[in-house]
């Protein structure tokens, strides 16, 4: 990987490695992600790449138009290896893997989709590297590629310059990742939102699920505050609990769960507070049973992290019976 290669200058060169049996999800998801943020004033070109410069047909059986051989690209933004279901398991060819290779010479940034990452694996491009691929074959990622540090509880995983997703509709999450570095926060929100798909800001957990704490500490705070978001949280109340310093136990968060503890609650209520407006609760009731305890607190997070209203996203989103 060429981590030197600098950025292109106005548009921005994307190169999506497909084979027979990709998945279809894998196309769809970059493909529409980067025709939204067009919208947004961001000038983004997508090149669909096979190994030989033919057509090939998805995992779901659909024909694909190709653009290009992957061999004859040139210098890149991106690369993004597409996966599929078979990859896991079946023996890469030589030119499937020898393409992976000559697109990541040339691109500053490298992404895989799914089970993409065995395809880099097999171009050697994940030793001494954090990865993750689909929940199913984590295991078979790391017996197969010792040398990699494969991570299992994390939808999508960056180290420097490499990108990878667990599970195929971690596609648009990761697409999204890539804009919110390149764009900044708000072109991210609005392809966000144009696309139905909310996220936390960055440096927040993207979910309170996808990262599951191995300190007892930790695991045993995020635990209590999962099962009640309303009680009291703060900072000293937190590490009194825990028996640390307040300092001590921010660290903790960070090394566990990339937040503090603060955002931490903050995120268990929102996501508690769109669960229940998603089941028809009145904003009213979705305040404070989710502990933010006003409407103005609900509200200001909603505006925050969404740019809408709780009010405007009950009735915008929610899907009516």
């Amino acid at each position: 990987m060429n981590g030197s290669v600098p950025d292109m200058a106005g548009t921005r060169r994307i190169a999506l490695l497909v084979v027979d049996g990709v998945s279809m999800l894998d196309i769809a998801a970059p493909s529409e992600v980067f025709a939204e943020s067009r919208h947004a004033s961001s000038n983004y070109e997508l090149v669909i790449c096979s190994p030989d410069g033919k057509n090939i047909k998805t995992g779901s059986g659909l024909s694909l138009h190709v653009d290009s051989d992957a061999h004859d690209e040139g210098p890149l933004d991106t690369v993004i290896i597409a996966g599929g279901c078979s990859m896991p398991t079946r023996a890469l060819t030589f030119e499937h893997i020898s393409a992976a290779r000559h697109l990541a010479g040339r691109a500053r940034r490298v992404a895989s989709l799914c089970t993409g990452a065995f395809v880099l694996g097999a171009a050697g491009l994940l030793d001494g590297r954090k990865v993750t691929t689909h929940w199913n074959h984590t295991q078979r990622l790391q017996d197969r590629y010792p040398q990699a540090e494969v991570v299992h509880d994390s939808e999508l995983v960056t180290d420097g310059n490499l990108i990878t997703s667990a599970g195929e509709s971690a596609g648009i999450a990761l697409t999204l990742h890539l804009l919110r570095e390149d764009q900044g926060n708000k072109v991210h929100s609005v392809v966000a939102r144009d696309l139905l798909v909310y996220q936390p800001p960055d440096n927040d957990v993207a979910s309170t699920g996808k990262l599951i704490p191995r300190n007892p500490l930790v695991r045993k705070l995020t635990e209590e505050i999962l099962a009640d978001p309303t009680a009291q949280y703060t900072l000293a109340d937190l590490a009194r609990r825990a028996a640390v310093s307040p300092r001590h136990l921010c660290r903790l968060f960070q090394e566990e769960v990339q937040t503090t503890p603060a955002k931490f609650v903050e995120q268990v209520r929102f996501d508690s507070a769109r669960s229940l407006l998603d089941n028809g609760e009145s904003v009213t009731n979705a305040a404070f049973m989710s502990g933010f305890g006003s409407m103005e607190t609900l509200r200001r997070t909603f505006i925050s992290r969404l740019g809408i209203s709780p009010r405007a996203y009950q009735h915008r989103f929610n899907t009516v019976a």
